[in-house]
């Protein structure tokens, strides 16, 4: 049971930093790095450069610009958009490197379920982003913003505290995730086309005919 348990903790950690990164990949480093240098949690070798003073430091920095950026109408989008090239890899790098050091073709696999997964919940997070930004107000943006925060700090201590009931909700969320994905991106199909037409420039009329034509 204890060696059940610990392969548990194992998987919950590594898919817990990959679902974190898809929301808030500064956020996730922070939360793991300050655990680490305070002596909360154990990390793994490969792990426990998060807890480098320079990481800690750089994922805080990283985080403050993200806080407010990601509180903003349009410009969370365009964040968004910008970090689609670095959540997914970072994702997947930190789950490969939460797995340890153990048979490569396990860090491979946990790399590659790691990305998926974290594409997965960045799209959700980017497109749920667009439609909110429908809204003229801001409010939704900064509780949407306040929420994903608190959902990377409470999902992580709950996969690094109560490995099987974060990884039951997960399997929930995934299901979920591959409910809402389609109907997000028909609707930010819809967003884009109205702002295509809205900004792009009007189709051309129909051609004069010449009196010769005529």
């Amino acid at each position: 049971m204890a060696e059940l348990n610990h392969i548990a903790a194992v998987i919950a950690l590594t898919m817990g930093i990959a679902w974190a990164s898809g929301i808030n990949l500064y956020a996730s480093i922070l939360v793991l790095g300050i655990l680490g240098a305070t002596g909360n949690i154990v990390l793994p070798p490969d792990l426990r450069i998060l807890a480098d003073p320079v990481v800690i430091a750089a994922a805080g920095f990283m985080y403050f610009l993200e806080f407010f950026a990601d509180k903003i109408p349009g410009v969370d989008s365009g964040w968004d958009a910008l970090h689609t090239f670095i959540r997914i890899p970072a994702g997947a790098f930190l789950a490969a490197r939460a797995v340890g050091d153990v048979n490569p073709a396990l860090v491979l696999a946990a790399a590659i379920v790691g990305c998926g997964l974290t594409a997965g919940v960045h799209a959700v997070k980017a497109g749920t982003r667009v439609v909110i930004n429908t809204s003229p107000e801001p409010f939704t943006n900064w509780t949407a913003s306040v929420l994903e925060d608190l959902m990377v700090i409470g999902g992580l201590w709950m996969a690094l505290s109560h490995p099987w009931l974060f990884l039951a909700l997960l399997v929930v969320f995934v299901a979920f995730m591959i409910w809402l994905l389609p109907r997000l991106w028909r609707w930010n199909r819809k967003v884009f086309g109205y702002l295509g037409r809205l900004f792009g420039r009007k189709p051309p009329g129909p051609v004069p005919q010449s009196p010769a034509d005529a």
